[in-house]
């Protein structure tokens, strides 16, 4: 069975603060024991705040020449909805620049490489605990032709990206021929029901999935 905590008590991250230390005293002052297989969902502005990608933007002006800067491809244009391809890969709207949860005038960007950026916080979670973790980096992402938005993993470390159930069959013996399970995508989702939007926790740990 999978539980998931929410990590409250993380303070405004500045630059170059520890993400897993502040990780490792939430989770103590929550009474939460850190153990082998535990992995944290971590939201991306966090770890952008920590990582200096921040940005001012006074004016609409700056907002869309920010949004160009961070975009390697300008796919659609509706009104001020611009949608782009990150340097990433992603698909999705203003190039992941965004304006809430953080200071006016200023905007968050995503980290320039969240793989790195989970390793980083995995490792430090781990040196500090003796324990073996995974982390993944959450953002909110809107979905093709569906209302609403839900949080995908935009970067991980120590954990399984996609369940591959490709040749295994289904409960009628028939052999699944596609069928790939986008695993992190479903706990970074998971994650962010106890997370929130308006919160203030940028953290979750879950436990029981692997």
């Amino acid at each position: 069975m999978i539980s998931i905590w929410p990590l409250a008590g993380i303070p405004e991250i500045g630059p170059d603060a520890s993400l897993s230390d502040e990780i490792v005293a939430a989770c103590r002052r929550s009474d939460l024991s850190i153990i082998d297989g535990d992995i944290f969902v971590v939201t991306h502005k966090i770890v952008s705040k920590a990582e200096g990608r921040t940005a001012e933007i006074l004016t609409d002006a700056d907002y869309r020449a920010l949004i160009a800067a961070e975009a390697s491809d300008i796919i659609r244009r509706r009104g001020d909805l611009v949608i782009t391809r990150t340097r990433h890969g992603f698909i999705c709207a203003n190039a992941a620049v965004d304006r809430s949860n953080t200071p006016v005038g200023t905007a968050v960007l995503l980290p320039i490489d969240p793989d790195r950026s989970a390793h980083r916080i995995r490792v430090g979670i781990e040196r500090a605990t003796g324990t073996a973790v995974g982390v993944l980096i959450s953002d909110t992402f809107g979905r093709a032709w569906r209302r609403g938005q839900t949080d995908v993993a935009i970067g991980m470390s120590g954990v399984t990206s996609v369940l591959d159930l490709r040749g295994s069959t289904d409960h009628e013996g028939r052999e699944l021929s596609a069928t790939e399970v986008a695993v992190a995508d479903e706990l970074a989702g998971a994650a962010d029901l106890v997370m929130g939007k308006a919160s203030k926790i940028p953290v979750a740990l879950v436990r029981g999935s692997r």
